[in-house]
């Protein structure tokens, strides 16, 4: 398996860094990862949905440890990729999918 397309939007909050949808194998997209600012540096949260009891359960996940890391690296390389563009002004490529991530369901840090 291999992380075809990365989209990053990029977001100025507190924690709240920016959104990532990935592409595996030309084949499979997950939309609604987000990009938090930890304490060491940003991590990915994977996309998840409110729970009655008001806890998140995530919507889909890496099954493992090694799977995670690879795909955090990948994301945050990405996600570093797009800062430098929007600090030098370019403009990111633009998209014919509908990657909208306002749409998607958000979380509270």
């Amino acid at each position: 398996m291999k992380i075809t397309e990365i989209r990053i939007t990029l977001r100025d909050d507190n924690k709240l860094k920016g959104f990532a949808s990935i592409t595996l194998d030309d084949s499979f997209v997950v939309r609604g990862l987000k990009i938090i600012e930890g304490a060491s540096g940003p991590f990915i949260a994977m996309p998840s949905r409110k729970r009655k009891d008001g806890t998140f359960q995530d919507i889909a996940h890496p099954i493992n440890m090694d799977t995670r890391e690879w795909m955090e690296a990948e994301i945050i390389a990405a996600y570093k990729q797009e800062v430098q563009r929007a600090e030098s002004g370019e403009f990111a490529q633009s998209s014919s999918r509908d990657d909208d991530p306002d749409s998607m369901m958000e979380e509270s840090f």
